[in-house]
């Protein structure tokens, strides 16, 4: 990064790591593809770390090298590891493999850290146990046990589910089923835009999906290839800076996004700009500035496509004057943290009245205070809350290496400003 740009009276510029959703998509296509893949861009983290370890284990020889990560694929084959898989914290990953385990041979059992085993995985086991898997979790949770012999597909219905991540799992692992799948899905389905991102990846590797509506179809005679992708920058990541520059008035130009973007996150600009906050796009950096600073009132953000934005917005609000009521984000409390009762509970640290709604939060702007700031291992808060430590002198985080799960370079880049 060139010092010029973070002059006085230039453009503050930062960078951020590829995507990590993005990534985990293409980790997944690559192991099972037939031939060698380059992951250009990759995010090179704790989560992909932790995928990385249970696909090599799982017979793909991976490596990271100059520029990205190496794959040779699997061709489907799905090796037995001989011992259990362990995958951290990182949930995209549990309910990733626990559906990939099923297209191989003998048993397999998926577990982590603490936390990970109190996240549901059950609407994917049972779906798993209705394709004939012998599948088992532990109330709902894992541990995951299968007894795997391979996996026949055929017609699947999910409804109302808690998230996207059950049919990424189940979509990305169709092509190599006996039968392919075809996956409908009713009532509300959370994050959808991730499941874009999930169909994205998978046609990029060579696979043929045929999408009406909410009924996905993928047959078996397009399994994935071998092929160079380019990761683009992290959506989520960047947040973090707009939210910056939303709160110092003073513009950030965040480089490796795209205001075009499938990633669900980067609507976080149209709260901005409704916020008003001015936006500025190229081919492969967004610039956010608030010269006229944030607009109050009372306001309602329905954040059910972007969940993990809500830290982000929740910080936006606690510095904006007016109520803002966040809804459609029930499905916080079963990710890294109960992130709805860890927002409203360090909002109120820092003396923001904050409380949790059956669906969201609802916040009153104010003036924050100093504070130490608890971040329930939940990378997302920390980084929340160290751009509310450019604002208010004193706000510290406890634990500052969470961040290494999805942003290892986050203090430094945020030392930039």
């Amino acid at each position: 990064m060139n010092s010029e740009k973070n002059l006085p009276g230039k453009v503050s510029g930062v960078e951020v790591p590829g995507s990590k959703s993005l990534t985990q998509r293409a980790l997944i296509a690559a192991a099972l593809a037939t031939g060698e893949s380059l992951i250009r861009g990759a995010l090179i983290a704790e989560d992909t770390r932790r995928l990385m370890e249970g696909l090599k284990l799982l017979g793909a020889r991976m490596e990271t090298v100059d520029g990205g990560i190496r794959v040779v694929g699997t061709g489907g084959a799905i090796a037995h590891p001989g011992q259990g898989i362990f995958l951290g914290n990182n949930g995209t990953a549990l309910r990733f493999l626990t559906a990939l385990v099923c297209l191989g041979r003998g048993t397999y059992i998926l577990t982590g850290e603490p936390r990970l085993l109190e996240r549901p995985v059950g609407p994917l086991v049972n779906a798993l146990k209705d394709m004939g898997v012998e599948i088992a979790c532990r109330n709902h949770c894992p541990p995951v046990r299968v007894s795997a012999n391979g996996l026949q597909g055929g017609r699947i219905s999910l409804s109302n589910i808690e998230s996207s991540q059950y049919v990424s799992a189940l979509l990305l692992c169709a092509p190599y089923t006996a039968k392919g799948i075809e996956l409908s899905l009713t009532g509300n389905v959370v994050s959808a835009p991730y499941i874009d991102l999930t169909v994205g990846v998978m046609k990029d590797f060579g696979a043929i999906i045929k999408q009406t509506g909410r009924h996905f179809t993928v047959g078996t005679q397009s399994l994935y290839s071998g092929r160079i992708y380019d990761v683009e920058g992290d959506a989520s990541s960047a947040s973090y800076f707009f939210l910056a520059a939303a709160l110092l008035k003073r513009p950030i130009r965040v480089y490796g996004v795209r205001r075009d973007s499938a990633q669900g996150d980067i609507g976080l600009l149209e709260v901005l700009e409704k916020l008003g906050c001015r936006i500025e796009s190229g081919e492969a950096w967004v610039e956010v500035s608030a010269p006229n600073g944030l607009a109050s009132g009372d306001v309602t953000l329905d954040m059910g496509h972007m969940p993990d934005m809500v830290p982000t917005v929740g910080v936006l609000s606690a510095y904006r004057r007016g109520k803002t009521l966040i809804t459609n984000a029930a499905h916080l409390r079963i990710k890294e943290s109960n992130r709805l009762a860890a927002m409203a509970s360090e909002l109120g640290r820092v003396g923001i009245a904050a409380s949790e709604r059956p669906d969201g939060l609802t916040i009153e702007g104010g003036v924050p205070h100093a504070a130490e700031i608890e971040t329930y291992n939940d990378h997302r808060i920390a980084m929340s809350f160290a751009v509310a430590g450019l604002m208010t002198p004193g706000i510290d985080i406890a634990d500052k290496k969470c961040v290494d799960k999805s942003f290892p370079g986050f203090w430094r880049e945020l030392a930039k400003l």
